[in-house]
């Protein structure tokens, strides 16, 4: 396995890839949710390289940059036993040089839900992931559903600009109780860990209503708040059923349609969705 940290180690090392190359990009602090987009990319492709980058564009003011967790040591093991041919890990000023001021703004998708409640968020995924891939030059890139809405405006951003390449969605890794695997969910005490389930339960809650012929958004809705307040560390951000390729908001579910929410668990804030129908 290489591990590169400049443009130009990449590039030399990248010409000598078999292909087709699939890429994983990452923030780090692997967990098995990285782990089975790394086992696709590895099982549909002749070669595999993996990003390891906390981007400190995609974070708002008062977010949690700096605490974010980091093990790159423990990462790269759990890589080089998947399998992995290369790892880039750019320090910042390779990825935002000194003087950097072009962006990527994905109008629409990117202005709504997360894109609302961490603004600037997604014009800094939209970028970084850009660049990334300007640098790997991948055939395909993989990402997890968990973040449904960076999913769809990564897919719109490689529409528009004509990316040559296939964004691959992989479903959500699930802890047994449900739980989304996040990186964050390491910040979660113990008895916030046990509340956390709340999500995945209202979740549930949702398509089963929609399987009982519940069509009524704003009633699921309600019924989704109730479950979750039900546990008194949980704040809702918001709770969203959307047309699961639009964002636009649905007064009657229609399939396909993205339940998707974000609650703060005390002070950390988690993100899930489900598809219905």
């Amino acid at each position: 396995m290489k591990i590169v940290e400049t443009a130009a180690e990449l590039s030399q090392l990248r010409g000598k890839m078999p292909g087709p190359v699939g890429f994983v990009p990452t923030m780090g602090y692997l967990h098995e949710g990285h782990l089975v987009l790394v086992r696709q990319a590895r099982a549909e492709n002749a070669s595999v390289a993996v990003s390891i980058f906390v981007n400190p564009t995609q974070f708002g003011p008062k977010e949690d940059f700096r605490q974010y967790p980091r093990d790159p040591r423990r990462d790269l093991a759990l890589l080089e036993g998947e399998g992995v041919d290369l790892v880039f890990m750019p320090p910042v000023e390779e990825i935002y040089p000194p003087g950097f001021n072009a962006w990527v703004e994905v109008g629409g998708l990117g202005e709504r839900l997360e894109g609302a409640s961490r603004p600037g968020h997604f014009r800094g995924v939209a970028t970084v992931v850009a660049r990334l891939f300007e640098l790997v030059r991948p055939d395909r890139a993989y990402f997890g559903q968990k973040d449904a809405q960076q999913l769809l405006v990564i897919r719109k951003m490689v529409a528009d600009l004509d990316m040559s390449l296939e964004v691959v969605a992989v479903p959500t890794v699930r802890e047994p109780d449900g739980l989304a695997m996040s990186s964050r969910n390491t910040y979660l005490n113990p008895e916030e860990r046990k509340q956390a389930a709340v999500l995945y339960q209202a979740l549930t809650l949702a398509q089963k209503l929609y399987g009982e012929g519940e069509r009524n958004a704003a009633a699921i809705r309600r019924r989704m708040t109730a479950l979750i307040l039900k546990q008194p560390l949980a704040d809702i951000d918001y709770i969203s059923i959307a047309d699961a390729e639009t964002l636009d908001e649905l007064d009657e579910v229609k399939p396909p349609a993205l339940v998707s929410m974000a609650v703060r668990i005390g002070k950390t804030r988690l993100i899930d969705n489900v598809v219905v129908g």
